[in-house]
Order: C-alpha cells, then structure tokens, then sequence
C-alpha cells in the first residue's frame, strides 16, 4: 500500500497540508475551524506517518538560529529596499497571483486566529515542509531508492531542482523562496541533520510571523 511505502514517513504530512491548502477554503467553516482542522489534521499525519524519522537532535542549534535569522532578513529585504517589487508582472500574474492575506479583515482582528496561524507557520510547517522537501525529496532526485541516500547528500541536480521547486510554492515570492530553498538545502548539506533544519526554518517563520503581525503586512501570510 502507498501509505506503508518508506515515502509515506516524509511526503503525507505535506501532501495532507496541501490538500487542506485545496478544500478547507472551499467548506463552510468559520476561520478558527479551519485553522483548528488545519492543525489537527497536519499534528495528527505528522504523528501518524513520520513518527519513526523524526529527529529533533540537534548538531549547531546556534547557527540554526542564524541561519533562520538571515533567512527571514533575505525574505523581506527585497519588498523593503523595492516597495512596488511585488507589483511587478514577475511577482504578480495568473500563474503565480498576487500577493494579498489569505484571511479576511474580520478574520485578521480575532486573536485566535493569529494565534493559530501563527502556530501553523511556527510548529506545523517546518516540519511538515523539512521533511518533505530536504528529508525526502532532494533524496528522491538524487536516487530514486531515497533510502540509500543519506541526509544531506550533495547532489547538483537534485539540490537545484528542490530549489527551485520550494521557491514555486512560494507564489509570488519565488524570488525569495529560491533563495530560502538554497540556503536550507546547504544548510541540510553541512549539518546533514533534520533537527536542525527544522529549528532554522522554524525560527525564519516566527520572526515573519512577528514581522507580519507588528507591520500588519499579511500579504506574508498567502
């Protein structure tokens, strides 16, 4: 069965955050529901699925946090020194949209829906996306039999293309999310240890989220 294949530990996780991504706007669930089914369903795959690769043991956890740090400077710097960067036809078309809050003005003035959000993008997301994109796929590029290929194995090909395909989920912020992608995918390369990189791309999505909610700029928040 698909879901007892080795895959399963790294991909569910994500392919159930996606598929939340896809339906639970489309259901008729006040946004502290969906925010609620959108946290209990990605915990429960992450428990479900991954519980087995998990590894939350840390090799440098303080340059993590560097890391993490530089990548949230590089994720807003460009909209800072560029203000009408976005509105460009690169950032802002039919393939990749325009970005604008993905939560509604009455959404935005309920602190429980901040806080959930903000839990998503902090506790859920790092290690829904580190272990699909840095645990399991840059693996999977390099060697179709991922499990023979250690974690942080450097492979041109393989590293380039997680790259890129990281900066496409990005949307309108491919531009940074490339560079986001880069910048995990060595940082997987040189530590070679998922708790790091979870820690990293954890502390990148809190300063955001502390970012977002001082300058109320949700177009972060997609």
């Amino acid at each position: 069965m698909l879901l007892r294949h080795p895959a399963a530990a790294y991909a569910a996780p994500f392919a159930c955050f996606i598929l939340c991504l896809a339906l639970l706007p489309k259901l008729p669930l006040t946004p502290r529901a969906q925010l609620a089914v959108w946290l209990a369903a990605g915990f429960g795959a992450v428990l479900l699925f991954s519980r087995q690769v998990l590894d939350f043991r840390l090799r440098a956890p303080a340059i993590s946090v560097a890391v993490g740090a530089a990548v949230f400077i590089v994720w807003v710097a460009p909209d800072l020194l560029f203000p009408a960067l976005r509105s460009h036809w690169l950032f802002s078309n039919a393939l990749l949209g325009s970005p604008a809050a993905s939560l509604s003005p009455a959404a935005l003035g309920d602190p429980a829906v901040l806080a959930m959000r903000t839990a998503r993008a902090v506790l859920l997301v790092p290690v829904v996306e580190e272990l699909f994109w840095r645990g399991f796929l840059m693996r999977w590029l390099e060697h179709h039999d991922f499990g023979k290929v250690p974690l942080g194995s450097w492979e041109p090909r393989a590293f380039w293309t997680t790259a890129a395909l990281f900066a496409l989920e990005h949307g309108s912020y491919w531009d940074v999310g490339f560079l986001a992608g880069a910048a995990y995918n060595a940082w997987m390369v040189r530590t070679k240890s998922l708790g790091d990189l979870i820690l990293a791309h954890a502390v990148t999505n809190a300063c955001l989220a502390a970012y977002v909610l001082w300058t109320q700029r949700y177009e972060y928040w997609l």
